[in-house]
This record gives C-alpha cells, structure tokens and sequence, in this order.
C-alpha cells in the first residue's frame, strides 16, 4: 500500500479496506478463552451465518472496545514518539491533590473523544473549552464541514461522535463510524466455571464475626444471632463449588477472528471547506488522511498483539490471502505523506496537543467522589 493506491481508492468508488484475520487461543487448540460478561454474569452470544450454516458465536470483542483498542495503540505510539503530529487534546490532572493520581486524560482515551464531558468541563487558556475560541469552532462542525475535527480531532471522524452534550444538545454534529472492528469466537463451546479457596490460617466457620458497614469487623459473642461467617470478610475456606453447564466458564472455540472494515463511502461524505470554500481536491486528501489514519490505528493495535483480558490472549494462525500488506511503520508514513499531501492543498491540522485545565466544578466533583470511593467498602462500591 503507498500513497498513490490508497488516494484512488479513496477517490474512487472502492467500497472498503477490510482485513480479517483469523487467531487461536495463545493456549494452542482446545484452550479456553473468557469472553466478556454483561448483566447477569452472561455472554453474548448468537447464532450466525457462515459459509451457508448456522454456527453459534460469542463476542470475543465488542466494536466499541475495539474502537478503544485502536485509539489506545494511536496514543502509546504519540507516547512513545514514533507517531507524531496527530491532533490530540489532553486534560492535565496533575497537581491537583487527587487522593488516586490520574495524570492526562486525552481525546484519545476519553469515551466520547472531543465531545465527552471531562473536556467539556476543562479550561483552554482560563475558559470552558467549549466557549474558547478552538470549543467554539466545533459547533460549526458537520458532514458538509468536517474542517473543525479534522483540525482537532480527526479520530473522531473515523471512530463517530456525537456532540449531544454541546451547546446544541440532541442537535448536535454527528458523524458514523467509518472505522469498525469486531472479534469473535466461532462455533463456540461454553464451559462450566470453578471456585475454591484454600485459608492458609485455617479459619473455621463457626468463629463468627459481625460486619460492620465500613467494611471492618469484631468478634461475636459465642450465643450472637447476627454473627457471619468469616468468609463475609474474605477469611476462611470456600468449598469448591461448579456451575451448571452454560455458564460464564469461558469457552472453546474453533477459531476467533477480527474483522477490520473501512468504510469508503463514509468519508467520502465529508466535506472540508477552507475559508468557506470546498474543492475536491482538497476533499479527496483530507479522506486520504483519514484513510490513512484508521489504517495506522489499526496497524498498531494489531502489532501490540490480542491480550484482550485476563485468560484470553490469542495470536495469528497465518496470513489470508490479500492484495496489499501494511506495517504500522508503513502505515505511519504512508500518514505523513498524507497530511503533507493534504497541507500542500490549505489544509493543515492541529500538530502540537491542545493542553486543558480540568476546571474548578469537575476538580470539585471527582475529588468528592475520590473522598465516597476512600471510605466505601470494596463490596459496596457502585455507580
């Protein structure tokens, strides 16, 4: 893939890149992965077409955490410096007499990007972003005026947003993904899941204690009704103990496999006006850009490997047959060549990072919520 190739893709009626990519648990066959639980301590699972037959898959990795997989490989590249000139804007934390440290939270790593709230309650230069005079360029963002995030944001354009808590509420900017990436287990087995514990103090059941609601205890007299066992303080013994086949006990699976897939035409819905005028030139190499962008993203994330979660780390079978081969090294240049390209045609992009303030009211709130987290019980924590 070079600069030339992805341009007439991009400007052409190509309808996408994609890239799948099939992975076994790093346990070799027959090892167990854990997909993620929802409410009730369940996955997700669901028939699905393949090659003409029904198979039964679980969701390995949703397309929102992939989307933050992704994101997260573009920041430990700007980290590490050999990505650089990506337009991110960071909140600093730091300084501020937090009981637990957060340092920076960037665009990169913020749930909703450039839209979300922790960057909508920081300062740029003493005021709210969104009332400086970068926040206020975003409210003119749209599809026929990509220009704002391109300049600011541009990730935002390839992983979607949805400016809902800006000044126009529910009437505000919104973009589609152009970027989606999947992973599942397919033909999926779902074991059962164990439990035990052995107490190297011996601790018996029958010394009874009394729990109190800061999480600490006391002794319970020998005749006291609302003694607990030892084990309500994490002391003691846990029977081993099985559940019932179809529950949450990870799963065997035939193989997994990511699905990476661009989406041409949507970026091709962007427009990238420069002092109020459009031309296509200079559309067609902000979407190269873009293109270029979400390539790298997923080259990089694919490089830092597939450790999802605890007990499901999978690794490449091989290779599929594809027309176009693309190194995060290749794809970071091919980026550069982009953003030149684009340059050359007006439109230049935010390359040093925005520095934000979390403002007074947000510092206020999370160090009260830090003080609540401090002095509630691990048990108890809750949203």
């Amino acid at each position: 893939m070079n600069y030339d190739k992805l341009h007439q893709a991009v400007s052409g009626t190509a309808a996408a890149l994609r890239s799948r990519t099939r992975l076994q648990p790093a346990g070799g066959e027959g090892d167990k992965v854990f997909p993620p639980t929802y409410a009730g301590a369940v996955y997700a699972k669901e028939e699905r077409q393949i090659n003409g037959k029904k198979v039964l898959c679980v969701l390995l990795d949703s397309v929102q955490a992939q989307a933050n997989r992704l994101e997260e490989g573009l920041q430990r590249a700007l980290d590490a410096g050999t990505l650089k000139g990506v337009p991110v804007l960071n909140v600093d934390f730091t300084g501020i007499g937090l009981l637990d440290e957060i340092g920076r939270v960037s665009s990169l790593e913020a749930p909703h990007r450039i839209a979300d709230a922790i960057l909508r309650d920081s300062l740029h230069d003493g005021q709210p972003f969104r009332k400086s005079d970068l926040g206020k360029s975003l409210d003119q963002a749209s599809l026929q005026n990509a220009t704002p995030l391109y300049k600011l944001c541009p990730t935002a354009l390839i992983f979607g947003l949805w400016d809902s808590t800006g000044p126009k509420g529910g009437l505000g900017a919104k973009f589609q993904r152009a970027l989606v990436s999947e992973i599942i287990g397919v033909n999926a087995e779902i074991g059962v899941k164990t439990s035990s514990r052995i107490d190297p103090l011996g601790m018996r059941a029958a010394a009874k204690v009394i729990k109190k609601a800061d999480g600490s205890y006391e002794l319970a007299g020998d005749k006291a009704k609302d003694g607990v066992s030892p084990s309500e303080v994490n002391h003691g013994n846990i029977p081993p103990d099985i559940t019932k086949p179809g529950g949450a006990g990870g799963a065997t699976l035939d193989y997994a496999e990511q699905t990476v897939v661009l989406s041409l035409p949507a970026l091709r819905k962007l427009r990238f006006p420069v002092d109020g005028k459009t031309t296509p030139e200079r559309d067609a190499a902000a979407r190269t850009v873009l293109a270029a962008l979400a390539l790298t993203a997923a080259a990089l994330a694919a490089e830092s490997g597939f450790d999802l979660r605890s007990r499901c780390l999978l690794w490449p079978t091989g290779k599929a047959p594809a027309e176009i081969t693309l190194t995060a090294k290749d794809a970071i240049k091919l980026l550069g060549e982009a953003v030149a390209a684009a340059e050359k045609l007006g439109l230049v992009w935010q390359k040093e990072p925005v520095k934000l303030t979390p403002s007074p009211n947000l510092v206020a709130l999370l160090k009260r919520s830090q003080d609540i987290a401090a002095k509630t019980p691990a048990d108890a924590a809750g949203a």
